[in-house]
């Protein structure tokens, strides 16, 4: 079985039920999530052998994180138990115009308190063919920091392919901090993963006549975004989402794929948005399980592409699909048809 690991932060989240605003709540539903444990969800939903490192709390809230990924079949064997509480954040829903919201309560959570030398990397990447992490996890802190270098360093030693989805978080550091930690791991990465901004502000390269707000989108600005991203840091693949925000329930979503010699961009879908958190990692899950099963590139992104699709009209972080329900929307069929 193919083995894949990831490391990051899992939270329990917090929303008010359905639409509902924060001002509304009297209860919150809960459920489990996080960059890095979303993509070990799909990748074991596919079938791959998907762990997940991290550090959590040795109390019931700490279990329940375990549990969560458990119930998916997630490897949960390389979680350290330690540190004082899990990290909170509290999702209100958008609608229509109305954007999504959310609050962060993280600070000093289990996994920020991590320092070099709490994980055998070598002993956890043995026969690994994928090593995953966000860009999320070292803007957590130093400790954090020294950890993913650790494990990118480990993972280059034992020949296993490196992949980042930049994941920039304007609450968790600046983008010069975020660029000058973030340059210091890319050395180690073989692909990269990133939306409409994100290599804007990690790397200060921009894609021309491009506005998100506005939901306008340059292929050939975030082409130019690939290939500069290629030349500075010598990645094998670069993936960019493209996200069409025509308001917060109608989305258009794409992906696109440069190798370093040819530029692929998926099937373009309209989305009427259930849930859009988990989006991007779907999306990075999807590529990773279409590179590691041998589909070629374009079929990989097609896969990306249709994986996330789905992860939009599923409530929660985790992507809840399987690999044949991607592969038929992947294949064209977008009917949405009852499956009798």
């Amino acid at each position: 079985m193919n083995k894949v690991v990831t490391f990051g932060e899992i939270m329990l989240r917090l929303s008010p039920p359905g639409h509902g605003r924060f001002v509304q709540a009297d209860s919150f539903d809960v459920v489990y999530g996080g960059g890095e444990a979303n993509v070990a969800v799909s990748l074991a939903n596919y079938g791959l052998d998907a762990h997940f490192v991290t550090k959590v709390p040795a109390h019931e809230i700490g279990q329940c994180a375990i549990n969560s990924l458990r119930r998916y079949g997630v490897g949960t064997s390389y979680i350290a138990r330690g540190g004082e509480r899990l990290g909170i954040y509290f999702l209100e829903h958008g609608a229509s115009q109305r954007p999504s919201k959310v609050i962060y309560d993280r600070a000093n959570s289990a996994i920020s308190q991590v320092k070099p030398g709490e994980f055998d990397w070598h002993t956890i990447l043995e026969g690994a063919r994928w090593f995953h992490f966000t860009g999320i996890t070292p803007a957590l802190g130093e400790g954090p920091a020294a950890v993913v270098l650790e494990a990118v360093q480990a993972a280059k030693k034992l020949g296993v392919t490196v992949s980042v989805d930049l994941n920039y978080r304007k609450k968790l550091w600046t983008p010069a901090q975020a660029n000058k930690v973030m340059s210091g791991l890319m050395p180690y990465v073989d692909v990269v993963i990133a939306n409409e901004e994100d290599a804007e502000k990690v790397f200060g390269i921009k894609a021309g006549e491009s506005n998100i707000t506005q939901g306008k989108l340059s292929e050939a600005g975030y082409r130019e975004v690939a290939q500069q991203l290629v030349e500075r840091f010598g990645f094998k693949k670069v993936a960019i989402t493209l996200r069409e925000s025509l308001s917060a329930s109608i989305n258009n979503w794409s992906g696109l794929l440069y190798n370093t010699e040819e530029f692929f961009r998926s099937r373009i879908y309209t989305i009427h948005i259930v849930d859009r958190v988990g989006g991007g990692d779907s999306f990075a899950a999807g590529l990773i399980y279409g590179l590691i099963s041998g589909m070629s590139d374009k079929d990989a992104l097609e896969f990306a592409a249709a994986a996330s699709c789905l992860k939009h009209t599923i409530l929660g972080d985790f992507n809840l699909v399987s690999a044949s329900e991607v592969q038929t929307l992947a294949a064209g069929d977008q009917s949405g048809r009852v499956q009798r």
